[in-house]
């Protein structure tokens, strides 16, 4: 799963020969501007994956990474993956330890400059072996989207509305749930800082047995983070990630560990990124 942004640098070089005798008759010619490339890469190392303020990683680091091709038309198609635990640990007799998301959308810049607006679709995959059983169902969600981004001088971000259109993440009769959120980054200009906040809201709609799964499951998550920006393709990143998700009436987390933690707890994260 995951509310996470990926970005990418294109590395490209250009060489620039002359002679002696034709540096003498005329002006060297200016290098030709390096082309971007459409396809972009990214690897990450995190502390704990959060994905909508929920942990993944049952609280321990993961490892990720993926790829994107993004077309001049304005079409783009990607994938991003990451190593989880949560699906385990649910259903111990099914293995999945990693989550694969494939997306596919197109982005225009509609509004004017610096104002893409985006439409696509998500489709979180998360391979298995062994048969779910009991409550638990198959996690694989389908997510259609659309979002806003914005660019006011130093301050960026997007606006960002997403519907489930199968159940969401394991949960029974859950079709129909969403996701709004707002994300804003303002760049410092300062030794390349930058800092991050984002606010989401997740419904978990339907019921199971009378009771709905809202009650249980829904959520606002929050973040507050500072980004630094090395250079070639090179980031770090920390961040205060919450959510006010709680217990239910036996007074057990409703995002709970095996061993009785609560994933959905206030905790820091750090996140290193290369992108290529």
């Amino acid at each position: 799963m995951k509310t996470i942004q990926k970005t990418a640098i294109a590395l490209a070089a250009s060489g620039l020969f002359t002679t002696a005798a034709f540096a003498q008759s005329a002006p060297a010619a200016a290098p030709a501007a390096p082309e971007v490339s459409p396809i972009t890469a990214n690897v990450s190392l995190v502390s704990d994956y959060r994905y909508r303020g929920v942990s993944q990683s049952n609280l321990r680091p993961a490892i990720q990474g993926g790829f994107d091709y993004a077309h001049e038309s304005g079409f783009y198609i990607g994938n991003w993956n990451s190593s989880i635990s949560w699906v385990n640990n649910l259903n111990p007799s099914v293995a999945s330890s990693i989550e694969m998301d494939f997306y596919a959308g197109v982005k225009k810049e509609l509004i004017g400059e610096g104002f893409a607006s985006d439409l696509g679709v998500l489709q979180y995959y998360y391979p298995t072996t062994g048969n779910f059983s009991g409550t638990n169902v198959n996690p694989n969600t389908t997510e259609i989207y659309a979002a806003q981004n914005y660019t006011f001088g130093p301050v960026t971000g997007f606006l960002k509305f997403s519907y489930a259109v199968t159940n969401t993440f394991g949960n029974q009769n859950s079709s129909g749930s969403y996701y709004p959120d707002l994300t804003v980054n303002y760049d410092t200009g300062v030794w390349g800082l930058g800092v991050n906040a984002h606010v989401g809201y997740q419904y978990i709609a339907g019921s199971v047995a009378g009771t709905s799964n809202s009650s249980l499951y829904s959520y606002t998550d929050w973040k507050l983070g500072v980004t630094k920006d090395f250079g070639g393709g090179l980031s770090l990143a920390a961040a205060y990630i919450g959510t006010n998700a709680g217990k239910n009436s036996s007074g057990v987390y409703n995002y709970v560990s095996p061993t009785g933690k609560n994933l959905a707890g206030s905790t820091g994260v750090l996140t290193l990124t290369k992108t290529f």
